[in-house]
């Protein structure tokens, strides 16, 4: 059967979001969200980031350099995003590792390996306001060296499986082409092979399910990074798929390189049948060897009723194992 996974963000449970918690109710809710994927058919789930704020800005309060009490206006995701973020005020250097407790304590919870997910370089800049760099590379390369820390420290943990997300790759193609594959590999620099290094790339998130016609990404994209993508020191690039079918012969640019499909639409709460799941997985399964194919929802599913969410990967699961 073809593999699965998730690809970071759950939906919350009440448990977190309705009282004040300790950390005990906090692992123990992770734990049970584990649980919840692989009891859905999830081969490499994730711990839902049931920690984080967002997926962004808990890294960020992590690191040196970001001040979080100064906080500025910017226009971000190439024009479809204003918000008043963190200010970048000095170097950004990695403090003591974190993601290996979120990681340990989501691993006790399965014999399944759980994959953990970070912001990428290029997301995180563009997620922050730059009062110090005053080279955007120089930034980016500063973020990769602090995010290679943090993976160097869940591989000495024993964590097999880390994707990196750099969604604005998508928003920004050129640079993603003159830096920011460079520093996704720098992310990833001394990673053994035993771990499967991963970079997720979608085109766009909505404010609220079922939200018709958010900005979104151009899917050419994609065909504009695929060959870099290639040839880059990783093992698998998340696309989505399921919001907007690609032109699936995207697929044939990967050679060795698996591809993580996003076969499940996060932006709807329309629940995919099992069969729509398995046409477009073997329809994909037409330009790329099956052995390189693992099937995946667009993006978190934060957004989504936690019962839908459930559902869609129970039907995801069955799709991948009925596959052929």
């Amino acid at each position: 059967m073809l593999l699965t996974t998730t690809l970071g963000a759950y939906p919350k449970p009440e448990t977190i979001l309705n009282r004040k918690i300790n950390d005990s109710i906090l692992n123990r809710a992770i734990q049970n969200i584990v649980h919840e994927q692989v009891r859905a058919g999830i081969c490499i789930p994730t711990d839902g980031e049931l920690r984080r704020e967002n997926y962004i800005h808990y890294h960020c309060r992590h690191l040196t350099g970001i001040d979080f009490n100064c906080m500025n206006e910017r226009i971000s995701r190439a024009g479809t995003w204003n918000a008043t973020l963190p200010t970048i005020i000095g170097n950004i250097f990695p403090q003591k590792s974190f993601l290996t407790r979120d990681w340990i304590v989501a691993q006790k919870a399965t014999r399944q390996p759980v994959k953990i997910t970070m912001p990428g370089p290029l997301t995180m800049a563009d997620t922050l306001v730059n009062k110090y760099y005053s080279d955007p590379k120089k930034l980016n390369r500063a973020i990769a060296r602090a995010l290679n820390f943090e993976i160097l420290s869940l591989v000495k943990a024993g964590c097999l499986h880390i994707q990196v997300d750099e969604p604005v790759f998508a928003r920004y193609p050129d640079d993603a082409l003159n830096f920011g594959i460079e520093n996704l590999e720098r992310c990833f620099h001394g990673v053994p092979k035993t771990v499967t290094r991963s970079v997720h790339i979608c085109c766009g998130y909505p404010i609220h399910v079922d939200q018709i016609n958010f900005p979104k990404a151009p899917l050419e994209s994609y065909f504009k990074l695929a060959a870099d993508l290639e040839i880059a020191d990783i093992d698998a690039v998340s696309i989505e798929d399921a919001h907007c079918h690609n032109d699936l012969r995207l697929l044939e640019h990967f050679k060795t390189t698996s591809v993580i499909l996003g076969v499940i639409n996060i932006a709807t709460s329309r629940i995919e049948t099992v069969d729509e799941i398995e046409k477009r997985l073997v329809k994909a399964m037409d330009h790329i060897d099956s052995n390189r194919l693992i099937a995946a929802p667009d993006c978190g599913l934060i957004l989504l009723p936690r019962e839908i969410a459930r559902q869609k990967l129970i039907n995801l699961s069955i799709a991948a194992k009925k596959v052929k």
